[in-house]
């Protein structure tokens, strides 16, 4: 909860801070005058940009479960499915965190962590991973996943997330607006063409520039619970070897809203990629000292 009230403050700071900048470089004076509502747009801005980001956070449990279909261990069934939840018990006592649903789904190996809430979260392994990997190197990918949790990472993302909508809904309208009255001196009270594609454009340009931003946080966050992982298990080689393993094998594709959560993911571009390569996530466990 107190992530979650965090996100909430960072995204009214945010709209604040841009609030702000305008007044200090005079644009809010001269923005007011062309009759641009800067406290409408930053209200706006707010709704939109960190809305979306955190009704995905709310709904990513349901939407995860439906997606992958995979089936929550109510009760286990047999001796693996015993040890997959004694597992993941025991790294969420040792991370300090509530006891995670834990879940399997039919597919190409792979692993997510998810939910909005870290006493109340979803680990969910495939039946390729299960097949794939020796009990230690499972037991690594379990703990990379708690360790997900333990770092509150779907909750920071999403705060970074709407961070980015924001600033790319609020100043995509500016510079449309700029645009529009400066530059072809449109005079009706309507904003015109040009506000319109401006802003159409500018919603892409600085959309990608975010999702290079988003994308080099999700890769950051993999290093932290691949270390995570090692530190759970008190030693880092199953985690090395899990990640090796994965190398050799083709990773299951998650949903894409979902893919930024598995234990293997890519992108069209390395700047665009929610996981660092494996070579360099071995290269960063094999630094780590014990």
């Amino acid at each position: 909860m107190k992530r979650v009230m965090l996100l909430i403050l960072t995204n009214v700071a945010v709209m604040v801070v841009l609030l702000v900048m305008t007044r200090l470089l005079g644009l809010d004076q001269f923005l007011t005058a062309q009759g641009l509502d800067l406290f409408a747009l930053a209200g706006f801005s707010l709704v939109i940009g960190f809305g979306g980001a955190f009704i995905s956070l709310l709904i990513s449990k349901p939407m995860a479960k439906f997606s992958t279909k995979c089936q929550v261990i109510e009760q286990p069934r047999n001796a693996d499915e015993a040890w997959l939840v004694h597992t993941v018990q025991k790294f969420a006592d040792k991370a300090g965190i509530g006891m995670p649903e834990v879940a399997i789904y039919q597919g190409a190996p792979n692993a997510f962590a998810t939910g909005a809430f870290k006493n109340s979260a979803l680990v969910a392994v495939s039946t390729g991973l299960l097949q794939s990997m020796t009990r230690d190197e499972v037991e690594a990918v379990l703990g990379h996943e708690v360790a997900h949790i333990a770092n509150g990472d779907m909750v920071t993302l999403t705060l970074i997330q709407g961070v980015m909508n924001t600033f790319v809904v609020f100043l995509s309208r500016v510079i449309g607006y700029i645009v529009d009255r400066v530059v072809l001196r449109n005079q009706s009270e309507a904003p015109g063409i040009g506000y319109w594609v401006t802003t159409i454009v500018m919603d892409i340009v600085l959309g990608i520039l975010a999702a290079i931003i988003v994308s080099w946080f999700s890769r950051q966050r993999e290093f932290r619970a691949d270390a995570g992982a090692a530190q759970l298990m008190g030693r880092k080689q199953p985690m090395i070897n899990a990640l090796a393993r994965l190398g050799g094998l083709q990773p299951g594709q998650l949903p894409k809203e979902m893919q930024a959560m598995g234990i293997s993911g890519g992108g069209m571009r390395k700047w665009f990629s929610s996981h660092p390569p494996i070579a360099e996530r071995i290269a960063a466990l094999q630094q780590q000292q014990g």
